[in-house]
């Protein structure tokens, strides 16, 4: 009897296969590496093979670890980076080696052309694309049929990155409502391709994948994707979804007003509520959910767990310490012995520029009051708080919309600091909570799709069960009072490193 489902979390950084049980418990997981190539300013790119590569390798490397037969696999799910455009030709074949990836910002003068003939805040307010515009699919397909046109004329439909793979898997060309909520044509509110941006693009429609829901079945493995994979052709295929939707599934946010930090590389909010979350002016961006009738809105700041890295990094050059300690349970217990407020010590980390709720993108990075009484740990200290206000301030994009659950889900790299976790609740002014699953939520996710779909679990509030609090940190009253007495001193180094950002990108040297 089938007992088992794989999930994959095919991320920016390589592909995670995980095996779970019906009770969603993770028996085993496996990572594969893979390469991002830049051949040009902004133009970020990956191999739609290396992908497969990944996928067969990984799941072939988790069934070698023996913890369930390839027989007890009853179904499988993917959760896809965001915003890829992989065309293929008439048969499914792959028309090019490597392919622009969610973060790619070449097609500027496709996004410039389209909004000559659509406004900008009309296409905002439909879509919830709150990313860079040319980040989103429509543009780089736009840039194939301008830079390409030998490529182009070949091209009979562009998948994003799961929908590759799931081609690969069952032979079938599907998408699903999360994923083509990223693809700059999509109709939040109406759940379908919005005809008067496909004719604004100047593209056909039939390039755009049919959309099914993430859980529905779209077949099952092929002969050639069964042997690469080493598992049995029964196996079910789930659609799946969006990274950003399945990492959502995966943390809890299963209702409305739930919301959950992610303290990774780069950091983000996002609540899942009955209603997208739109702001023409601070834009968050915004993904239809994997679970029917549901959005996840999200903002964000670009170097959450990056800035914290480059402070390990600047202070101690390694990630362990000459006595085996890990950097950063070192930088934990210098922090601890920093007051709040880090004795009027203050960081900005926009040290990756500023998303779309800074005050601009140009924004810098900085230490703000430094005199010479600081110590490592104050600077630490700084780094921790900052970070945490900076999210703390572009939450407040989602409380003017939607009314937060009590408490807030931290998963991520920065959640395993409990130190971090208080100085987030009483900035926050809520409840902060770490569970078992912490950085498997995308997995997790995925995982929970495909057992639905599959008929394993009646619905996803099975995700709740799976979650064990570990710690739950509350908001201690004296503490939430010195950070709101921080916050105008904090605004003021945005405001300001903001200002410089304009003024040094203006200054030709």
């Amino acid at each position: 009897m089938a007992t088992t489902i794989i999930a994959y979390d095919l991320g920016t950084g390589g592909a995670k296969a995980s095996l779970y049980a019906l009770d969603g418990t993770c028996l085993v997981s496996t990572f594969v590496p893979y390469e991002t190539v830049y051949p040009s300013a902004g133009w970020h790119e990956q191999r739609p093979e290396d992908w497969w590569k990944a996928i067969a390798s990984s799941t072939r490397t988790l069934m070698g670890r023996k913890p369930a037969s390839p027989a007890e696999v009853e179904c499988l799910a993917i959760s896809g980076q965001s915003l890829a455009v992989i065309p293929l030709d008439a048969k499914g074949g792959l028309l090019r080696d490597s392919i622009p990836i969610w973060s790619d910002t070449r097609a500027s003068r496709q996004t410039a052309e389209f909004f000559t003939k659509m406004d900008r805040d009309r296409w905002y307010m439909t879509t919830g694309n709150g990313f860079p515009a040319e980040c989103y699919s429509v543009f780089k397909i736009m840039w194939y049929r301008d830079n390409e046109p030998g490529l182009f004329s070949r091209t009979a439909t562009v998948l994003g990155s799961k929908d590759f793979i799931n081609l690969r898997l069952t032979g079938k060309t599907f998408t699903d409502y999360s994923y083509a909520s990223g693809t700059g044509i999509y109709d939040l509110l109406g759940w379908r391709y919005a005809e008067e941006f496909i004719k604004a693009s100047g593209l056909s429609p039939s390039l755009f994948p049919p959309i099914v829901p993430s859980t529905e079945i779209i077949g099952t493995l092929t002969a050639a994707a069964a042997e690469a994979l080493g598992l049995p052709r029964g196996v079910k295929v789930a659609c799946g979804g969006v990274d950003n939707s399945c990492m959502a599934l995966g943390a809890r946010n299963t209702g409305e007003g739930r919301v959950y930090t992610s303290l990774g590389s780069s950091s983000w909010i996002a609540v899942s509520s009955g209603t997208p979350v739109l702001d023409p002016k601070v834009k968050p961006y915004v993904f239809t959910h994997v679970i029917p009738g549901l959005f996840t809105s999200a903002v964000s700041i670009f170097a959450g767990g990056s800035s914290f890295r480059w402070i390990r990094d600047a202070l101690f050059g390694a990630d362990t310490m000459s006595d085996g300690r890990d950097a950063y349970d070192v930088m934990n217990e210098l922090a601890a012995a920093s007051p709040i407020g880090a004795n009027s010590l203050m960081f900005n980390p926009s040290l990756a520029g500023g998303s779309s709720q800074e005050p601009s993108p140009h924004i810098r990075g900085a230490f703000a009051g430094i005199d010479l009484r600081h110590s490592r740990g104050d600077l630490i200290r700084a780094g921790m708080e900052g970070i945490a206000m900076n999210l703390g301030a572009v939450l407040e994009v989602l409380r003017r919309f939607v009314p937060l659950a009590p408490e807030m889900l931290m998963v991520g790299g920065g959640s395993k600091s409990a130190l971090w976790r208080q100085i987030f609740a009483d900035v926050f002014g809520m409840e902060c909570v770490k569970t078992n699953v912490d950085q498997e939520a995308g997995s997790l996710g995925a995982a929970a799709v495909a057992a639905v779909g599959a008929g394993l679990w009646k619905g996803f509030d099975a995700v709740d069960e799976v979650h064990k609090v570990q710690d739950v940190r509350k908001p201690i009253p004296g503490n939430v009072e010195k950070y709101r007495r921080l916050t105008p001193a904090f605004e003021m180094v945005r405001r300001h490193q903001a200002e410089l950002g304009e003024l040094l990108r203006g200054i030709d040297i």
